[in-house]
C-alpha cells in the first residue's frame, strides 16, 4: 500500500515537472523567436494572464523592434503596464508619463497621465516617513487635474490628494507633539504655529491649540528672567485664541489652571 502511494506520488511529481518543463520550453522558444509579431502576440497573452515577469522581457525587446512603426505605441503601452503589474511604480510612472507626452492623441494618453500620477501616489510613504515623495505625488496629481479637464479620473485624483494632505497634516502634528513630550517647548510652539497655520481645519486643531498653550506656558515658566514677561504674554495669547475657538473644550479646567498662573505672573509684573 505504501509502495503504491509512493509510486503515485512520484508519477504526479514527474507529470508536474513535465508540465513545467514544457512551459519553460515554450517560453524559451518565444524568447528565441525572430518573429516580432509572434512575440507581440505571446507577450500580450502573458500580460493578460498576469504573467508579467514573462511579458516584460518580450515587450522590452519589442520596444526596439517596433520603434518608428505604427505598432510602437501599443508596445510602449504594454511595456509601461508590465512595469506597473510588477509593482515597479517609479519606472512605470516615468513611462506612463512619457507615453502621455509622446502620444497625446492616443486613446490611452489620458489614462496613462493619470496612472503616472497614481504611481507617485503609490510610492508616497506613510506619514511617519520623509514626505518629499508625498509632495511630489500631490504635485503630479494636481497637474493631472489641471491638464485633463473632464477626465473620469479627476474625482479619484482629488481623493488621493486629500488623503496625502491628511498624511502630511498628521506628520506635522506628530512632530509638534513629539517636541512637546520631549519638553522642547520652544520647538513645540513653533511647530504647532506652523501646523495650525497650514491646516486651519485640522481634526487635530483642538488638541494642537491645547498643546500650544501648555508648551507656551512651560516655556515661559522655564525662561530666563529677561524673556519671562514676553513669553507669559505669548502664553496668554495662546490661551485666548484657544478659548475663542473652543469655549466648551473638554480641556477647560486644564486651560483655566494655566491661565490663572499666567495672570498671577502678569499681575505681579504690572
Amino acid at each position: 500500500m505504501q509502495r503504491t502511494f509512493a509510486s503515485m506520488r512520484n508519477i504526479a511529481f514527474l507529470f508536474l515537472s513535465a508540465i513545467l518543463l514544457a512551459g519553460c520550453g515554450e517560453y524559451q522558444k518565444v524568447l528565441k523567436s525572430g518573429d516580432p509579431a509572434f512575440k507581440f502576440t505571446k507577450a500580450v497573452e502573458y500580460y493578460e494572464a498576469g504573467q508579467c515577469n514573462k511579458a516584460y522581457p518580450l515587450f522590452d525587446e519589442l520596444m526596439s523592434a517596433y520603434r518608428g512603426t505604427t505598432r510602437a505605441q501599443e508596445v510602449y503601452k504594454f511595456y509601461a503596464q508590465t512595469l506597473y503589474c510588477q509593482k515597479d511604480y517609479i519606472l512605470a510612472g516615468y513611462h506612463f508619463k512619457r507615453f502621455s507626452q509622446t502620444f497625446p492623441n492616443h486613446e490611452f494618453a489620458s489614462e496613462a497621465a493619470y496612472r503616472a500620477a497614481y504611481c507617485f501616489y503609490l510610492e508616497a510613504p506613510v506619514s511617519s516617513l520623509d514626505p518629499a515623495y508625498t509632495y511630489k505625488a500631490m504635485d503630479e496629481l494636481q497637474l493631472f487635474i489641471n491638464t485633463h479637464e473632464g477626465s473620469p479620473y479627476i474625482p479619484e485624483a482629488n481623493g488621493y490628494i486629500d488623503e496625502l494632505r491628511e498624511r502630511l497634516e498628521k506628520k506635522a502634528f506628530d512632530i509638534a507633539k513629539g517636541y512637546h513630550h520631549r519638553q522642547l517647548y520652544s520647538s513645540a510652539v513653533t511647530s504647532l504655529n506652523v501646523m495650525l497655520s497650514e491646516y486651519p481645519d485640522s481634526p487635530y486643531r483642538e488638541e494642537a491649540l491645547m498643546l500650544r498653550l501648555e508648551s507656551a506656558f512651560k516655556l515661559a515658566e522655564n525662561s530666563i528672567q529677561d524673556k519671562e514677561a514676553q513669553r507669559y504674554k505669548e502664553a496668554e495669547t495662546a490661551y485666548l485664541e484657544f478659548m475663542d475657538a473652543y469655549p466648551e473644550t473638554p480641556y477647560l479646567n486644564q486651560a483655566e489652571a494655566y491661565y490663572a498662573k499666567i495672570q498671577a505672573f502678569l499681575q505681579k509684573e504690572s
